[in-house]
């Protein structure tokens, strides 16, 4: 892990940086995670950007800022995004919001082991 903060764990691999979220996203976490990924995309310019919410214990449109404002900022410099383990529960969030449109997720499985 190259950094970290209460709600976020980095690893690079190759080119390719992710953000392993674990927690509670809301209005007093986004601010840090926000911090952290967008201190670490700047540091590294990596090729790819992967959001790993199967840690993510709850989300609020807190969340859902985090996340469209990250994959803004990734593909504003060319970085693709992609987000693994969201749970049905931040899927119906997404969907309803539309994110579903733009970014492609594919849904964590109830019984999907978190890695």
């Amino acid at each position: 892990m190259i950094g970290d903060n209460t709600n976020v764990k980095l690893n690079i691999s190759g080119d390719t940086l992710t953000a392993h979220i674990s927690g509670e996203i809301d209005h007093h976490s986004a601010k840090g995670i926000r911090e952290c990924v967008d201190s670490a995309l700047i540091s590294y310019s990596p090729d790819s950007f992967v959001m790993d919410l199967s840690g993510v214990s709850f989300m609020d449109s807190s969340g859902l800022g985090l996340v469209l404002g990250r994959y803004t900022k990734a593909t504003d410099a060319h970085i693709d995004f992609s987000l693994r383990g969201v749970d049905a529960r931040t899927a119906r969030i997404f969907d309803m919001a539309g994110l579903d449109r733009i970014i492609s997720y594919k849904e964590k499985k109830k019984n999907e082991k978190d890695m």
